[in-house]
């Protein structure tokens, strides 16, 4: 699903309204992503639940996974510690979050935090992208290009 993305010329940037359904900075809608964590939660490991991706090697399908994983446990951490009265003193699991809130759980925590949505990471908020320090420039690094003259 392509989601149309307008330009403001007041605040010389862009912006788009994204249906509830749909992952923020993720291919794919919220219930897709919460099948993922939910298939993951109830196998014996990653590598049992590659074959949500069969068209995928192992290694691409474990990646592809583990991204979704780790993406899912992170709102579900941050929405367990900023919004203590909303789910109580539960895990941060969507079977825990789920018995509070109802199903499906990610739609409904992007309905229930919809003032903090911009500081929820994805796919459920909309919060700052996360920096890898992998493409950070350190000052030991040079300049591409030929050797300067000795």
């Amino acid at each position: 699903m392509r989601v149309a993305r307008y330009y403001c010329p007041t605040a010389h940037m862009t912006f788009s309204l994204l249906p509830d359904c749909l992952a923020a900075r993720m291919p794919g809608d919220l219930d897709t992503v919460e099948q993922v964590v939910a298939a993951v939660a109830a196998a014996r490991s990653v590598e049992a639940v590659a074959d949500l991706r069969p068209d995928t090697a192992l290694p691409g399908a474990v990646r592809w996974i583990r991204r979704r994983l780790g993406s899912v446990r992170a709102v579900l951490l941050a929405l367990v510690t900023t919004l203590p009265t909303l789910v109580g003193a539960c895990q941060p699991t969507l079977g825990a979050i789920g018995a509070q809130l109802g199903t499906p759980v990610l739609r409904r925590v992007r309905a229930e935090a919809e003032k903090i949505l911009a500081s929820l990471p994805a796919p459920v908020g909309f919060g700052p992208r996360l920096r890898s320090s992998t493409h950070r420039r350190t000052a030991c690094e040079h300049d591409m290009g030929p050797d300067p003259p000795s």
